[in-house]
């Protein structure tokens, strides 16, 4: 992929929700909901404070996250759907 987010900004790869509910009922894709968890693509350099001290961020590439049902910005880069999103809409990794 050929892009780099600036700043504190992450780019986030949604993963692909259930197909069926615990009862074996199959969900179609009209009624399923957008997944909140995802798997950081790429991340930013950090941010700059007041100072002009660069803060790192707190994830990675390859971090699976979990993230606000309406955080980021939907774009679509090289054929995949992705996220673009500030740190601070992430609400936490998952280990």
């Amino acid at each position: 992929m050929a892009f780099r987010p600036l700043h504190d900004r992450v780019v986030v790869k949604r993963l692909d929700g259930e197909e069926k509910t615990k009862g074996g009922i199959i969900i179609p894709d009209t009624a399923k909901e957008k997944p909140q968890e995802g798997e950081i693509v790429a991340v930013g350099p950090g941010a700059r404070d007041d100072a002009g001290k660069l803060s790192p961020l707190d994830v990675k590439a390859g971090d699976r996250v979990l993230f606000g049902k309406w955080s980021g910005t939907e774009v679509k880069i090289d054929g995949q759907d992705l996220l673009i999103m500030k740190e601070s809409d992430i609400l936490g990794v998952i280990a």
